[in-house]
């Protein structure tokens, strides 16, 4: 009895087939990796030193004709605490506000050189962290508590990259700033965040990396100092933050808690100039 003759397509066919499985049997069995924890967030590229040939913005800084308002924060316990220079720039008499209708008053220690500066009281709130000197990268995000408009309320942002900010003015004077896209802020929170100067610009962690000090509202634009500008502010001043413990994590979905607690223990607080 003869079978019929498989057609030599088939019998190539199945050579090939062995073959593949004999490789396959050989091979190393490999898991795929884990995928990354929900909420991690693509990190962008980092940010090189200030330069003259970043791009400008020109801030026009008049001088005081009234009662100002801003945002300072606590550096170290026994009071010493930030802000921006213009909110207490040319102001005779500041305080910091502690309660309704009460106040801490303030010595004031403006920086020449660059928007930041220092208040100084007897006896502060519990510091908050710095991180002055971390790598920043494009892409990551800032939050800003403070007092916009005069009332409790925060800001988020990302990091565009960085800018020469051209004041014209009182103190005139160009300085390297990080720029920031807005992506949130209070619910409700219309028009302009002024009296978010002087906020502290806080990364995921809860620390510093930055002073707030003006706005783009056109171009939904935050600005803070350079983080450089504040450790000289520093430097020159003979004065250190404490060490801090660490900060908060803070998330989009958490800021706003976060902030109301920073408030809450002065840690935060607002500056008001009642005498230029």
């Amino acid at each position: 009895m003869k079978f019929p003759r498989l057609p030599d397509w088939a019998v190539y066919g199945a050579i090939v087939v062995a073959v593949l499985f004999a490789a396959l049997g050989r091979d190393e069995h490999a898991d795929a990796p884990p995928p990354p924890p929900k909420g991690a967030e693509p990190s962008g590229e980092a940010l090189g030193p200030a330069s003259p040939f970043d791009p400008s913005v020109v801030v026009d800084v008049p001088g005081h004709t009234g009662p100002a308002a801003g945002t300072a924060f606590s550096i170290a316990k026994s009071g010493v605490w930030l802000t921006a220079r213009h909110v207490v720039d040319g102001c005779r008499r500041a305080a910091i506000v502690v309660g309704p209708g009460s106040g801490v008053a303030v010595n004031v220690r403006i920086d020449p050189r660059g928007e930041a500066a220092l208040l100084f009281t007897e006896g502060g709130a519990a510091p908050l962290p710095l991180a002055l000197g971390e790598p920043l990268r494009r892409g990551e995000r800032a939050f800003h508590p403070g007092f916009p408009q005069g009332e409790p309320g925060e800001a988020s942002s990302r990091l565009l990259g960085r800018e020469n900010l051209i004041i014209r003015g009182r103190g005139a004077r160009t300085e390297p700033v990080l720029v920031w896209a807005e992506t949130g802020r209070t619910e409700g929170l219309q028009g302009t965040l002024g009296g978010l100067s002087g906020a502290p610009a806080l990364d995921a962690q809860g620390r510093v990396v930055g002073v707030t000090i003006a706005e783009s509202p056109r171009r939904g634009r935050i600005y803070t100092t350079a983080p450089e500008i504040v450790q000289a502010t520093l430097t020159a001043s003979g004065r250190q933050a404490d060490t801090a413990a660490s900060g908060q994590s803070i998330t989009p979905q958490n800021y706003y808690v976060v902030a109301d607690g920073l408030r809450r223990e002065l840690q935060v607080a607002q500056v008001v100039c009642l005498q230029a």
